[in-house]
């Protein structure tokens, strides 16, 4: 029925196990889809909502960030779409008697699911000292509990101010402007988990940390390489875009350890031949990569083109554009041409004629896009990995023109926009010199603390109050017991929510929970109705206008919470006007307009249906502002995880029924697992190479350089066709393998993509 909640937690370490699929979408998807929607909704509001997902008048899907096409249909959703906004617009509550019926003692011990399955917050909840029981607060004293610690603090540094991605751009401008107002720069965000090594690595080499390409240039590209990414179940409506990309001519070539069903078929849902036909085979040819090896195969492509150009001058490389718009080249030339086949093999695990093959399709195409996402930016050596992208595009002119350039696929529905706003804790000069001039107030420059810095901060007394707008800190961090650890030292935490999860029952001495709207609720302000505005992951700003009743009366927006606390922590000397802000976000979008540039006249542009595309000089005009003005080439050395015998590299990842955190139901339908999570995937040889059929039961064992291990115990062994030598589970459940300081260089990200382990155990039941 819907609006019910599941009364128990369900077990999940005894999962069915059958063999993966090897498409994706079709009827299962819809009928999945519908299913989850009715649970959650109900027939009529799962019809009147679901209309409204994506469209020009209606709301921006708080799952992934994949941009809308410019003709869209009436269905302009995906599987993982419908839950998402399922999740959101549910019938269920979650009231002050569910919060007296349920002490933090016994929500502690549930799961996330069942945490996140009882529905929607309605009211602010405190935490006192010493109790283990929320109770309800009026907003007001929520607020004043807030100021009471934070004008408390030593300093202004010792206050973390974390931001999901799924905050507007409204909220997100106004809150980095609280923040540094308040006089801190710590603004942890979840990029600092994800795309920071993409970030890292563009800003770089082209000068700008974003993508270069817009969908029109996934549909007129030669040949579109997709490198550590599962779109299938992370960004399905990528899919279609794909499809659309293979009818206009495109050769797709996948490259990841695990085989996606997505990337093998799709079956579209929107036409007949994806419901009952074959659909459309997407992969062209399939590399299966060892994990971390992602560096190596893309210097050997770039040494094998400078081999081709050797051999046929002037026919392969892009010398004009080289000479006109690059640094560093003869550097990177050296280093390609000495590339060492052994390690390349070694590393990469593929033969020699795999690389050839995609070789020959490489030097086929004039234009090239390189898409990827968590699988190549999670590792130690993310960074130099990403750099040797921008390498083998700028080797043949495949950035600033048409069909070609970098595509970093980014999570959350606004995580690039929350950056674009200001949400940084290592803030440029010129956007505080920009605050400073519209606010009137000088912002600190000193840099602030990223995820991982917070939570040693945390752990060391360095921090001592932790206000979160949005997500799932404690679930998604890296080391799950010294997160846990950390966060339980803070003085007070609070979190800005729309339903239940794990960081609600991890807190500081003190707690708050502040129910928000979300993105498919009326939005009526004392100005009148309201929209935000949100920025997807190919750089297009537009609207998002909710249209649903709010989940309850005492429901304040994202940016009202804001307002009101700066209010509340400022008071009257403040020289921004809050009150007038939370009034009327037009008012907020014209100071974005003076702030941060490619927003001129934002209001304006923003009522075109569709909103409009943001400024990349790469892109627009083959103009590069990096330190030496051009695009510049890298010659790091290659890098890859060594792995001693007997042990394996594990990659953490998504299930197909959940979305960072958040976990919709206990099933992965494309890896034909079905009512459970603990499972580690292993390749049959190396499952008997250790002895372990499939079934057994095992203890994940992770092992550092400094003689430390981690553990996360009882997962059911599946046999399942990975890369020998690496194995795959889920997270949150295996964030406990991943220690705080096993980050990427340079941009620090929990590098939880390469985790040496080893297996314990082999017991036919769970311990």
């Amino acid at each position: 029925m819907a609006g019910k909640a599941p009364s128990g937690d369900p077990v999940q370490d005894a999962p069915e196990v059958s063999a993966p699929k090897h498409a994706a979408a079709g009827l299962p998807a819809v009928g999945h889809s519908l299913r989850m929607a009715h649970q959650q909704m109900g027939v009529r509001r799962t019809a009147l909502t679901l209309i409204k997902v994506n469209q020009k008048d209606g709301f921006d899907c708080p799952g992934c960030a994949w941009p809308d096409p410019a003709h869209r249909s009436k269905a302009e959703f995906c599987e993982n779409g419908a839950k998402a906004v399922a999740e959101e617009a549910t019938l269920r509550r979650v009231t002050p008697d569910f919060f007296a019926e349920h002490p933090v003692s016994d929500l502690a011990r549930r799961s996330g699911y069942w945490l996140g399955q009882q529905g929607r917050l309605t009211q602010p909840m405190y935490l006192p000292a010493g109790a283990d029981r929320y109770e309800p607060v009026p907003w007001e004293r929520a607020f004043e509990i807030i100021a009471e610690e934070l004008t408390a603090l030593a300093s202004p540094d010792e206050a973390l101010f974390y931001t999901s991605g799924r905050t507007s751009n409204e909220a997100a401008f106004l809150y980095q402007l609280f923040a540094r107002e308040f006089g801190t720069n710590n603004l942890p965000d979840c990029s600092n988990m994800c795309h920071e090594s993409s970030g890292s690595a563009l800003s770089e080499t082209i000068g700008i940390g974003k993508g270069s390409v817009l969908l029109e240039d996934l549909y007129r590209s030669d040949l579109i390489i997709v490198a550590g990414q599962n779109p299938g179940t992370n960004h399905p409506r990528m899919l279609s875009a794909l499809e659309k990309a293979k009818a206009q001519g495109a050769t797709i070539v996948t490259v990841n350890p695990l085989p996606e069903a997505g990337m093998q078929r799709f079956k579209n849902p929107q036409h007949a031949k994806g419901l009952v036909g074959g659909g459309t085979a997407l992969s062209d040819l399939f590399l299966q990569i060892r994990l971390g090896g992602d560096q190596a195969l893309f210097r050997a492509l770039n040494s094998l083109l400078f081999q081709a150009e050797a051999e046929a001058p002037d026919t392969v490389l892009d010398h004009a554009f080289i000479d006109e718009h690059t640094h560093g080249f003869e550097d990177f030339a050296a280093a390609a041409r000495a590339t060492d086949w052994d390690e390349v093999l070694r590393a990469t695990g593929l033969e020699r004629a795999e690389i050839d093959r995609l070789l020959a399709l490489v030097l086929k195409s004039k234009s090239i896009v390189v898409c990827w996402a968590m699988g190549l930016t999670q590792h130690k050596h993310s960074v130099p990995t990403i750099r040797e992208v921008v390498n083998f595009l700028l080797l043949r002119g495949n950035i600033g023109r048409p069909g070609a350039g970098v595509c970093p696929v980014r999570g959350h529905s606004n995580v690039q926009g929350d950056r674009t706003m200001g949400i940084f804790e290592r803030p440029a000069p010129a956007f505080l010199d920009a605050l400073e001039k519209e606010f009137g107030f000088a912002p600190p420059r000193e840099h602030g603390y990223d995820v991982v810095r917070s939570i040693r901060a945390l752990r060391d007394g360095d921090a001592k109050v932790f206000f979160a707008m949005g997500g799932n800190f404690v679930a998604a961090s890296p080391d799950t017991d010294a997160t846990e650890a950390a966060m339980r030292k803070a003085r007070l935490t609070v979190h800005v929510s729309t339903k239940l999860n794990r960081s609600h029952v991890v807190t500081g001495a003190r707690a708050l929970i502040l129910p928000t709207l979300g993105r498919t609720e009326k939005d009526l302000q004392a100005g009148g109705p309201q929209f935000v505005t949100v920025e997807d992951s190919m750089g297009m700003v537009h609207a998002s206008h909710g249209g649903l009743e709010p989940a309850g009366p005492h429901l304040l927006s994202e940016a009202a919470i804001i307002t009101r606390l700066a209010r509340a922590v400022l008071g009257p000397d403040s020289r921004v006007p809050w009150a007038d802000f939370e009034a009327d976000y037009s008012l907020i979008r014209d100071r974005i307009s003076r702030v941060v540039p490619g927003f001129e006249d934002f209001n304006a542009r923003v009522a075109n249906p569709g909103g409009f595309t943001l400024p990349h000089a790469p892109r627009d005009s083959r103009t590069f502002p990096t330190a030496t003005g051009k695009a510049n080439f890298t010659a790091a050395p290659v890098e890859y995880p060594a792995v001693p015998e007997g042990r394996l590299l594990l990659q953490t990842l998504r299930s197909h029924d959940q979305y960072n955190t958040t976990i919709y139901g206990l099933d992965d339908r494309y890896r034909g697992i079905r009512g459970g999570r603990r499972v580690v995937l292993l390749n049959p040889e190396d499952a008997a190479a250790h002895g372990l059929a499939d079934g057994a039961y095992v203890d994940l064992v992770s092992e550092w350089s400094d003689g430390s291990e981690r553990r996360a115990p009882g997962f059911r062994v599946v046999h399942y066709p990975t890369t020998r030598g690496c194995a795959a589970a889920y997270y949150p459940e295996t964030n406990v393998l991943v220690p705080l300081d096993h980050t990427a260089d340079t941009s620090g990200t929990p590098a939880s993509k390469s985790v040496l382990i080893r297996l314990e155990g082999g017991t036919d039941r769970p311990v």
